[in-house]
């Protein structure tokens, strides 16, 4: 008798559990064999987004071409009883992209077409997978630019920028996601297919393109995205500011935003990342020896940007700078920004995992809140690093863990539930960019009521009855039951002086 192969997907082609076989063949047979993957070896890469914690194998992987295709694809996961997760590049942050048992991930990285550009009306068409600088890339000859960048805007779509309403360092001056996105082309949960909003961006009615924007892939898929462009700023002033330490920096943030002036860009590192990025192949030249660094752009009317960069010299000398260095082209531009949307990647050499935190305080509460995410990283005996939107009061505390060891691993999730709180106790949210996904849903109630919930989940169910896109996220997997609520932990009375 033969040894039965231990693989569920052994079988090429099939998929395990009743009726996957019939499954596979319905898939195949919408985005033929080279778009269906089944094996292990396949899915093993679909596991995860970038938030490495509670991986999931999915049975299977699509990658859907067309928007009929997507169609096709939903109504056959529903007519089998299959739950499925829209995925974009996969470089989201809190697990937004994270398949569930027994799932079906549709991928959307092959959905990579500019459609329409309309340089007139300031407006592109595109489809899901259009990488986020790509977009930018092939308008620039226009004298245009797609305004949200994300720091993985080399990779990111734009479909996934829409899910998780993303922003960037820029979103300081011209916004995030929403705030460019007119139109959407939305595969239902039933496999239905509408357009929310309009190529104006003044559709009548309930702002759905609004409540779709940020929904984490919970309402539909989006095939479709007519996003608006902006003009390219006459000069641009980008400034590298040079700090004894990061509260320091933040002081003079603040103090910048104070006098009335809007940068557009306002990026704070400090020492530990520093030192990861110069020792990356994302190297700038940063001082070693500084204590943080600021890096402060300016753009708009060529005129006006003189006396904005002079302002800013005396605030940063005011709050002991001892340095102020302007980009002398645009050569030198690109290097501080290297450094900047390259730390992520640098925290690699720190240690083999990362969890990325991203809650918003306000930019008053800068300093002292940085100090007691320092502390509670201090206590937990965890190794932290800092690179956040200072100007926007988003942060992104980082802890460089293994998560091999089950001790630092608690301490990890211990610490940043304490992080959490103590932004929420400074009257700031628990995420500003990455989005709530399997990260922070259980930690909503810092936030919200029961009734703000209550609300949330009717409007997913208008949407999704049945709760089949994108199970699991954004939403708390329980009834704030005592082991699940932070506050029952504990969590909203930390000592915050």
């Amino acid at each position: 008798m033969s040894t039965p192969d231990p693989s569920p997907h052994a079988a090429e082609g099939s998929l395990p559990g009743s009726g996957g076989d019939a499954l596979a063949a319905r898939l195949r047979a919408i985005v033929g064999s080279d778009g269906l993957l089944v094996r292990d070896d396949e899915l093993f890469v679909y596991e995860c987004d970038g938030l490495t914690l509670e991986a999931c194998r999915p049975t299977a992987v699509v990658l859907p071409e067309t928007t009929a295709q997507v169609a096709a694809v939903v109504r056959a996961c529903r007519a089998a009883g299959v739950p499925f997760v829209p995925r974009g590049a996969g470089t989201g942050l809190s697990g937004g992209a994270h398949p569930v048992p027994g799932s079906v991930v549709i991928e959307c990285s092959r959905m990579k077409k500019i459609l329409a550009v309309d340089a007139e009306n300031r407006t592109a068409v595109v489809q899901p997978g259009v990488v986020n600088a790509d977009l930018s890339d092939a308008i620039q000859h226009l004298g245009l630019f797609y305004a949200p960048d994300p720091s993985s805007q080399l990779a990111c779509t734009i479909g996934g920028n829409v899910a998780e309403n993303s922003g960037g360092p820029h979103t300081l001056k011209y916004g995030a996601t929403t705030d460019h996105v007119l139109a959407v082309e939305v595969v239902m949960p039933d496999g239905e297919i509408l357009r929310l909003g309009s190529p104006t961006g003044a559709a009548s009615g309930l702002d759905l393109v609004g409540a779709f924007v940020g929904s984490e892939g919970t309402l539909g898929i989006a095939t479709e995205v007519t996003v608006r462009l902006t003009a390219l700023p006459e000069a641009i002033e980008t400034l590298l500011v040079i700090f004894p330490d990061v509260v320091t920096a933040c002081r003079a943030v603040g103090e910048v935003i104070g006098t009335g002036l809007v940068p557009a860009a306002m990026e704070i590192l400090d020492q530990r990342t520093i030192a990861a990025v110069e020792d990356s192949v994302y190297a700038a030249g940063l001082p070693r020896d500084a204590g943080a660094v600021l890096i402060c752009e300016l753009d708009g009317a060529a005129v006006s940007l003189d006396p904005q960069v002079e302002r800013i010299r005396e605030i940063a000398r005011a709050n002991q700078a001892s340095d102020v260095r302007v980009a002398e082209d645009e050569t030198q531009r690109a290097q501080f920004w290297k450094a900047r949307k390259g730390a992520f990647g640098a925290m690699g050499r720190l240690a083999p995992d990362l969890y990325v935190h991203d809650a918003v305080v306000p930019r008053a509460k800068l300093p002292e809140v940085i100090a007691q995410v320092c502390e509670i990283a201090d206590r937990h005996r965890l190794r932290l690093s800092n690179v956040f939107h200072a100007g926007d009061g988003n942060l992104h505390p980082n802890i460089s863990f293994d998560r091999r060891d089950e001790d630092e691993l608690g301490r990890v999730i211990q610490a940043g539930g304490e992080i959490l709180a103590a932004c929420v106790a400074a009257g700031g949210v628990i995420t500003g960019e990455h989005g709530v996904g399997v990260e922070k849903r259980d930690y909503l109630p810092l936030v919200f009521s029961e009734a703000d919930l209550d609300a949330m989940r009717r409007l997913r169910a208008a949407f999704d009855p049945d709760l089949v896109c994108n199970p699991g996220k954004a939403f708390p997997t329980t009834r704030f039951c005592a082991e699940s609520n932070p506050k029952a932990r504990g969590y909203d009375q930390v000592p915050f002086e």
